[in-house]
C-alpha cells in the first residue's frame, strides 16, 4: 500500500522525469562547456529527473571543423569529460554528452553515458553525414569501423563500446535507454528502431542540426513519427546558438515526444542555457507494447539483429522526495481536447464518423426512414442531428425522420419545451405520446403498488417507462418501415446505466455507443456555436446542454420546471467517469495510477475555461471524492455491466479507447469478479 507521501509521487506510478538541456557553449572551449553543462545538470537534479540529455559535441562543439586533429582540444576534451563525470558522482542524474572520443587511431564522434562518477558506456554515431554542408567523414570514423568493444577512458577501463548498447536502470527494467546520434535518425532504418524492439523505451538522440527555414517542422516529424512507431520516448537535443555561424546558424531545439505526442519542447533561439523537461509515462509504454501485437511480431522477424544488443546494467534510484506531481498537463476531458482548433478537427470527425455509419446502414438496408425517442436530453438530441445530416446526403427529406417525444411521469416542462422545439427546428416529422396510461395499464397488470395509490417510485416504476418508450419506437418502426435509431453513449454502456433488452440499451442501431457524455456535450455546443440547425436551434442546443442530466423517471416534489432526478447523485460526475473509462479501456491502468491522473487534472492547482461543458459544471475534486466515485466506477464496470455490452447494437467506433463492443475493442466476461480493482482502490489516501 502506498503512503499518502508515496501516491502523490510520480515515480511511484510508472513515470520517468527526463530533460534535455541546451547549454550555452564556446567553439573549442572544452573547460567552460563543461560548466555549463553542470550547471544544467545540477539543476536537472534539483527538477528530480532521472536522466538528462546534451548536445551532439557539445563538449567541444560541433563546429570544430579540422580542430578536431589537434591534440590540443582532444585533451582538453578529456579534461572536461573527467570534470563532468566528477560532477556525476554527487548528481543524482544520469548524463549523457557527446564528445569527440579518440579508439584506436581513429575518432569517433560519440555519446557518452555517465552516472555515479563513472562512464557507463560509449556509443559512436552509426551514420556520419557527409554531404551538402556535412562532412563528418572529414573528421570522423563511423560506428562500423570500430574494431573493439570496450575501452579505457578518463583513467575508467573495460567501459563497454559500440552502436548496439541497452542501458537498463534497475530496478525498474522499464527504464531502458538507447543513444543514437543526429544523421542516424534521418536513414531510412534508425538504429534506434532495432533498438526500440530490443527493449529500449526511451530513445535519445545527440545532435547538432543546423536550422534552415522550414527545418524544425521536418525535427518535428521526424522524433514524432519514430516515436510513435517504436511506442517509445524519444529525447531529440540540438546545438544552440553558441556554435560558429561560419556558414550555418543553430537554434538550440530541444523536444521531447511520447509515442507520437509532443510532451515538452524549448525555446528556439534562444541566447543563453536551457532546461526543457517532461514525465515519461513508462507504463503506457509498456502497455502499448503488449497490446499492439505487431510490435512482438517485429521482434520475431529481427531477433538475429536484436541479439547483438548488449546489455549495460545499473542501479539507479529515482529521487522520491515526497511530493512530486506531473509536470504534464492531463486534459480533464481526455476525450475533448483542450486546444480549440483541434477540438474542432475532433468534432468534425466524431460527427462525420456518426453519419457516415448511419448513412452506410440505411443503404445496405434499403431503408429510408428513421424512428427516434426525443427526450430533451444530450443523447437523442446527438442522435437527431446525426440523422438531419444523414438525410441531407443521402438526398431523402427530413420528414424520414419521425421523431416522438415521450412524456411520462417525471417529464419537467423544460425538456419537452426543448424536444418540441429541436423536432420544429431540424424539420423532422414530429409526434408527441403520452406513455402514462399505456405505464400504468402495466403497472396495474403487475399489481404494482402505484396502481394502488402508494408513491411506489422503485426500479420497476421507471424501467416500465423506458421500456414503454422502446417497445412504441420498434412498433412505430414496424409501421414507418423505418430503423429505431438507438441514443445511448458511451459512458452509460460503461456504468450499465441502461434498462436491459426492451429500453435504452437497444435500438437497430445506435451512433451515439461510442461516443462518451462528456464529448457528446461539446458536439452540440460546437453544433450551435456554428449554427449547424440554424440560429433558432441554437439557442435550444444550448439550453440543452445546460440542462441537467436526468433519466426523468421519478417525479419530484417541485414544480415540474426542471428535472428532478439528477443522474450524477447516484452514479456520480460523468466528467470524472469518462476520465476514468479512457484510462481503464485505452490504457489499461490499475486503479491507484487512474486517481492520480485524476487528482493531477482535478485538483485546485489546475484551472482552464473548456467551451464544452458550461462553467458551472466545472468542478474540482479532492482525492477523497476520486477515490468513492473511483470505487464506483469499478463495481460497475467490471462486476454489474459487462452483460449489458456482450449484445449491444451495431454502432462506429470513435475515438482512441471509444468503443465497448464486444466485436471490436472490449471483450470480457459477464461473470468476471471486481475483487482486485476494489482491493486496488483502497490503496489510495482519503486526504491529501
Amino acid at each position: 500500500m502506498h503512503t499518502a507521501t508515496e501516491f502523490f509521487n510520480i515515480y511511484s506510478h510508472g513515470f520517468f522525469r527526463v530533460a534535455v538541456g541546451i547549454p550555452e557553449v564556446l567553439v573549442a572551449d572544452p573547460a567552460f562547456n563543461a560548466a555549463r553543462t553542470i550547471e544544467l545538470m545540477t539543476q536537472a537534479a534539483h527538477q528530480q529527473a532521472g536522466l538528462v540529455l546534451f548536445p551532439e559535441l557539445g563538449l567541444s562543439a560541433y563546429t570544430c571543423d579540422d580542430l578536431f586533429h589537434q591534440q590540443a582540444l582532444l585533451d582538453s576534451v578529456l579534461d572536461a569529460l573527467r570534470t563532468v563525470q566528477q560532477a556525476s558522482a554527487t548528481l543524482p542524474v544520469v548524463t549523457v554528452v557527446g564528445a569527440p572520443v579518440q579508439v584506436d587511431h581513429l575518432l569517433f564522434n560519440c555519446a557518452i553515458v555517465l552516472y555515479g562518477g563513472r562512464i557507463l558506456g560509449v556509443v559512436p554515431k552509426t551514420f556520419p553525414p557527409n554531404y551538402r554542408e556535412f562532412y563528418e567523414l572529414r573528421q570522423f570514423a563511423p560506428a562500423a569501423a570500430a574494431v573493439r568493444d570496450r575501452l579505457t577512458l578518463c583513467g575508467q577501463a573495460d567501459i563497454p563500446f559500440g552502436e548496439r548498447l541497452l542501458f537498463r536502470a534497475g530496478p525498474d527494467e522499464r527504464v531502458t535507454f538507447f543513444a543514437e546520434i543526429c544523421e542516424d535518425l534521418w536513414v531510412p532504418i534508425p538504429p534506434s528502431s532495432y533498438a526500440a524492439l530490443a527493449g529500449a523505451t526511451i530513445l535519445l538522440n545527440l545532435s547538432a542540426s543546423n536550422i534552415t527555414i522550414g527545418k524544425d517542422e521536418y525535427r518535428h516529424s521526424l522524433v514524432s513519427n519514430q516515436s510513435a512507431r517504436c511506442l517509445a520516448a524519444y529525447l531529440y537535443s540540438a546545438s544552440g546558438t553558441g556554435v560558429s555561424t561560419t556558414d550555418l546558424a543553430w537554434d538550440g531545439h530541444a523536444m521531447i515526444y511520447e509515442n507520437g505526442t509532443l510532451l515538452a519542447e524549448s525555446e528556439r533561439f534562444r541566447y543563453t542555457s536551457q532546461l526543457t523537461l517532461a514525465d515519461i509515462d513508462l507504463q503506457r509504454l509498456s502497455q502499448e507494447r503488449m497490446r499492439q501485437t505487431s510490435f512482438g511480431h517485429s521482434m520475431q522477424q529481427q531477433r538475429e539483429t536484436l541479439r547483438q544488443f548488449r546489455h549495460v546494467s545499473f542501479t539507479l534510484d529515482p529521487p522520491r522526495p515526497g511530493r512530486l506531481l506531473c509536470r504534464r498537463q492531463y486534459d480533464r476531458f481526455p476525450f475533448v481536447p483542450s486546444n480549440p482548433a483541434l477540438r474542432d478537427r475532433r468534432c468534425y470527425e466524431a460527427y462525420n464518423i456518426q453519419v457516415q455509419g448511419l448513412v452506410k446502414r440505411l443503404t445496405s438496408t434499403g431503408i429510408h426512414k428513421v424512428v427516434v425517442g426525443i427526450s430533451g436530453g444530450l443523447d437523442s438530441t446527438q442522435a437527431l442531428i446525426v440523422a438531419a445530416r444523414a438525410m441531407d446526403l443521402l438526398q431523402h427529406p427530413r420528414t424520414n425522420i419521425y421523431a416522438y417525444t415521450m412524456p411520462g411521469f417525471a417529464t419537467s416542462t423544460r425538456t419537452l419545451t426543448n424536444a418540441r422545439a429541436l423536432m420544429a427546428a431540424v424539420g423532422c416529422t414530429a409526434h408527441e405520446i403520452d406513455i402514462r396510461p399505456s405505464c400504468e395499464q402495466m403497472l396495474r397488470d403487475l399489481d404494482h403498488p402505484y396502481a394502488h395509490g402508494e408513491r411506489l417510485y422503485d426500479v420497476t416504476f421507471e424501467n416500465v417507462q423506458a421500456g414503454e418508450r422502446t417497445s412504441h419506437l420498434f412498433r412505430l418502426a414496424n409501421y414507418h418501415n423505418a430503423l429505431v435509431l438507438g441514443t445511448g453513449d458511451l459512458s452509460e454502456l460503461a456504468l450499465g446505466w441502461c434498462t436491459y433488452g426492451v429500453g435504452d440499451h437497444m435500438s437497430h442501431y445506435n451512433v451515439n455507443a461510442s461516443v462518451p457524455k462528456t464529448l457528446i456535450q461539446f458536439l452540440i455546443r460546437w453544433a450551435a456555436d456554428t449554427e449547424q440547425l440554424g440560429a433558432a436551434a441554437s439557442v435550444v442546443l444550448r439550453d440543452i446542454v445546460a440542462t441537467e442530466v436526468s433519466p426523468e423517471l421519478v417525479p419530484g416534489d417541485g414544480s415540474g420546471d426542471e428535472p428532478s432526478q439528477k443522474t450524477e447523485e447516484v452514479i456520480g460526475p460523468y466528467e470524472l467517469h469518462d476520465f476514468f473509462v479512457y484510462y481503464t479501456t485505452r490504457l489499461g491502468y490499475a486503479p491507484p495510477k487512474i486517481a492520480f491522473l485524476a487528482y493531477c487534472a482535478w485538483s485546485d492547482r489546475t484551472t482552464g475555461h473548456w467551451p464544452a461543458i458550461p462553467a458551472e459544471r466545472q468542478h474540482e475534486y479532492s482525492i477523497g471524492a476520486i477515490k468513492h466515485w473511483l470505487s464506483v466506477f469499478a463495481w460497475r464496470f467490471f462486476q454489474t455491466s459487462q452483460f449489458k455490452r456482450t449484445c449491444v447494437p451495431n454502432a462506429p467506433k470513435g475515438g482512441s479507447g471509444g468503443s465497448l463492443s464486444p466485436r471490436g475493442d472490449y471483450r470480457a466476461p459477464s461473470d468476471a469478479e471486481a475483487t482486485v480493482w476494489l482491493e486496488q482502490v483502497r490503496r489510495i489516501p482519503d486526504v491529501e
